[in-house]
């Protein structure tokens, strides 16, 4: 299986790093995982929600460049599907039983994802009804990845 995290933003925190870096190594064992950073927008701190939706277009049409045509795409949004762990890994174990061997997972930035992005996904998937960090969502996404794998493999991880 070959899963892609395509995010908006560049990490610049040195923990998230070191996590992301410990998780992407022992991903490797189960699969090809790549992370693809895209340019971010600034923000302006009073911005309406027409420049909103601008940025987000930017970012968005960004983050469809970097997707394959043939990639089955998980876009992560707060109005997704909430899953347990265990239901996210049968869903990963659906995806590559099913011949879907390339999975995007898209993460976006601090205003969220476009339109556009949201259209292209397959599906969505809701961590929470908390809003996180979009840096943070990479290593949380990570690590829920890599317990999946544990868990289909029948491999033991903390609960």
């Amino acid at each position: 299986m070959h899963i892609s995290i395509v995010a908006v933003g560049k990490l610049k925190e040195k923990y998230l790093i070191a996590g992301i870096h410990e998780y992407t190594k022992r991903l490797s064992a189960y699969a090809k995982i790549d992370i693809i950073e895209v340019a971010d927008e600034k923000t302006p701190e009073r911005a309406s929600e027409l420049e909103e939706e601008q940025i987000k277009e930017r970012e968005g049409g960004r983050l469809l460049a970097k997707i394959p045509h043939d990639a089955h795409v998980i876009a992560l949004a707060i109005e997704g599907k909430m899953k347990s762990s265990e239901q996210f890994a049968a869903r990963l174990d659906e995806l590559a039983t099913y011949g879907k061997s390339k999975v995007v997972f898209v993460i976006g930035g601090s205003l969220g994802l476009s339109k556009q992005v949201m259209a292209r996904a397959d599906e969505t998937l809701s961590f929470s009804k908390m809003t996180f960090p979009h840096q943070l969502m990479r290593l949380i996404l990570l690590e829920q990845i890599y317990r999946a794998f544990r868990i289909n493999r029948g491999e033991p991880y903390h609960k």
